[in-house]
């Protein structure tokens, strides 16, 4: 299964979690690619001017220009570029603040290829008026729809977004999918983008978002299930033998992507 998880310098324990856990738990190979902002624009994936400014909250956060609206993330635009790079076959993209809670082998069972993207199709809006480290929560349509998406990258329907819609359009546009007609959108089970704190816990999560922030965040006040996320760090990060080998894996994507 090829993987690919935002990373974000302002939640590196986040991301590590996110990765142990997702291999952790298959049962079969996960191929892991990190999508660093700077890597992906050094090779001139993405050019997007993106400012780091001081949002309503007094904290710091980024600006994307091509949007004129704030992001709250590194990766918050380039989980679009996941067909271009993968190229062929099915691929996941995973925001860095999940928890793998069951083996994704089971999305292989699921995948339709009818679809060109499949995921969780919440229906609600966001409670709080701020999330993570005090950054504005945006509402929008399809809200959180594209934080966990399973990509049919043989589909031709993903042919239509283009490496320029990735540098030029809104965000408010791609994260709606705009590139799709609905038809080709297809729907995962809720359980596999459970929203911590925005949702009540599924019977058997399959994947924790952690979409508020979390024990891994700056300033954390915490939350109901922050013994869950701890639960998991000791699990798959410990002893430290064990987390120093997630992270060499990690490091040595970084250095290929």
């Amino acid at each position: 299964m090829k993987v690919f998880i935002g990373y974000d310098d302002a939640e590196p324990q986040a991301y590590d979690l996110a990765v142990a856990s997702l291999r952790g738990r298959a049962s079969i190979p996960v191929d892991v690619t990190p999508l660093d902002a700077r890597r992906l624009a050094e090779h001139g994936l993405l050019r997007r001017t993106i400012d780091k400014r001081q949002g309503p909250s007094g904290r710091g956060g980024h600006y994307d220009f091509a949007s004129n609206a704030p992001a709250s993330t590194d990766f918050a635009i380039s989980r679009f570029l996941v067909p271009i790079l993968a190229q062929s076959g099915w691929a996941l993209f995973c925001d860095c603040d999940v928890v793998a809670l069951a083996d994704i082998a089971e999305l292989e069972q699921i995948a339709d290829p009818r679809y060109a993207v499949m995921c969780v199709q919440h229906q609600y809006q966001p409670r709080a008026g701020f999330k993570m480290d005090g950054q504005a929560q945006t509402r929008y349509p399809r809200k959180n729809w594209s934080s966990v998406m399973l990509f049919n990258c043989d589909h031709p329907a993903n042919r239509r977004l283009s490496l320029v819609d990735v540098q030029e359009r809104r965000g408010f546009d791609l994260h709606q999918f705009y590139w799709l007609n609905d038809a080709e959108i297809g729907a995962l089970p809720a359980e596999w983008n459970w929203l911590v704190g925005e949702q009540e816990r599924p019977a058997t999560p399959k994947i924790a978002h952690f979409t508020l922030g979390g024990p891994f965040t700056p300033g954390w006040l915490g939350g109901a299930y922050d013994s869950l996320w701890h639960e998991e760090q000791q699990r798959w990060l410990s002893p430290k033998k064990d987390h120093d080998s997630a992270r060499s894996s990690t490091n040595s994507r970084v250095a290929a992507a």
